[in-house]
């Protein structure tokens, strides 16, 4: 099949991550390869930007400064949350026209895989070819139909530090603080919260206990769980989903009363911690503090996990050359291969089943008691978050000898 000549159009979707645009650098370096793709633009705010008719010309753009991009974190062109209606997606289909525009990939989640999903349907109903891939990007790792998500690991990573650090400052200090909780990102999954369990370098490191939204928060059950710990080791340190529900299904954190919802419906949650540590005070009369990393654990470099890094760059290459070989309403999927060595190829999948679906953390990878992860899942994540973590020195208890009655 002759490569359809015309332009490419990349956007990014949803919440920034440490190697989106390591993706945005892969569509414009494979782009540039191609003589059927003319101009390379890029969308400002995603979906938003080609509504608005403001792009960005990436040929324009440095060989240095693309490459750089690899290692930039958050959005370049900036991102979006738009949910489009049916005037967005033909005035959508006008622009296009209007610049010639074959090419379109779309950097998001499951609601960017929609966007591209019925945008792609709209443009072959009315017979204008037009050549749409997905590229899956999530620290939320909640895209079905592939192993794991670009942003993903490198999200694991910083937790897995931070959290070991924040062990540290608790343990040093645990005779004043004596609990604290960590609260991390994820709305619907635990994917996130799980990742934290990486922390650990021994047995009874911390975190002590994992909450995952998989699984119901019991009141009672969470306070014995805490007070078994303390009483065996004097300080507790536990990671929790932002979006722990209840027996009800309703959002822990809902009791704050002010729990907001993006475009697209989504609970814009943070806070349960802040819940939890008043339980804990209330109930079980210990002292306890909370850290809530919030957006910064999605966007840091500075810990990105290579994996990561090099698969996000693949998965954008991979979607132009789909795309210019006449591929159309797919996601680029990662499929990891068996072996005792990680290894990863690159697939297709309709968007169609990626768009609005999500993946749940399996039961296999949630411990039995609810309050941890188990072997299984830190033998699916290890692999994806690259070396080994820094080594801290741990000094020997060696006591001397007490002088006085």
């Amino acid at each position: 099949m002759r490569a359809l000549r015309g332009n490419l159009v990349v956007g990014q979707s949803g919440g920034p991550t440490a190697v989106i645009n390591a993706s945005l650098a892969g569509v414009v370096q494979e782009a540039l390869r191609h003589e059927a793709i003319d101009g390379i633009y890029g969308m400002r705010h995603g979906i938003e930007g080609l509504l608005r008719e403001e792009l960005v010309d990436l040929r324009r753009q440095s060989t240095e400064t693309i490459e750089r991009l690899k290692h930039t974190p958050s959005a370049a062109l900036g991102s979006c949350r738009h949910r489009l209606s049916t005037a967005d997606y033909e005035r959508a289909l006008r622009v296009l026209r209007a610049h010639n525009i074959r090419y379109f990939i779309y950097i998001g989640g499951n609601d960017s895989a929609d966007t591209s999903h019925r945008l792609a349907a709209l443009a072959a109903r009315e017979d204008y070819e037009l050549w749409v891939i997905g590229v899956p990007k999530t620290v939320d790792n909640d895209l079905v139909e592939t192993d794991h998500c670009p942003g993903h690991p490198s999200v694991a990573r910083w937790l897995a530090v931070s959290v070991r650090d924040a062990g540290l400052d608790t343990a040093a200090i645990g005779v004043v603080d004596t609990v604290k909780v960590i609260e991390t990102m994820g709305r619907d999954t635990g994917w996130i919260t799980a990742a934290t369990a990486l922390a650990r370098e021994r047995e009874g490191d911390p975190p002590h206990l994992i909450y995952l939204p998989e699984r119901p928060f019991r009141r009672e059950q969470f306070l014995a769980d805490i007070d078994g710990v303390y009483r065996e080791r004097g300080h507790v340190v536990i990671t929790v989903c932002e979006g722990l529900k209840d027996e009800r299904g309703e959002y822990v954190s809902a009791s704050r009363r002010d729990v907001d919802v993006d475009r697209f419906g989504h609970a814009q949650l943070g806070g349960v911690s802040g819940v939890l540590c008043n339980l804990i005070a209330t109930e079980l009369k210990i002292k306890a503090r909370f850290d809530k990393p919030g957006t910064i654990q999605r966007v840091s470099s500075v810990l990105a996990s290579p994996v990561d890094m090099d698969e996000a760059s693949r998965v954008g290459q991979t979607a132009v050359r789909e795309a210019v070989a006449g591929k159309t309403g797919f996601m680029v999927s990662i499929i990891r291969e068996p072996g005792p060595q990680y290894r990863s190829t690159l697939g297709l999948v309709p968007l169609e089943r990626v768009a609005n679906a999500v993946r749940q953390v399996p039961d296999e990878f949630i411990a039995p008691a609810g309050n941890d992860v188990t072997a299984a899942y830190l033998s699916y994540i290890r692999p994806l978050i690259g070396p080994p973590l820094p080594e801290y020195a741990r000094l020997a208890r060696v006591p001397v000898p007490a002088r006085l009655a």
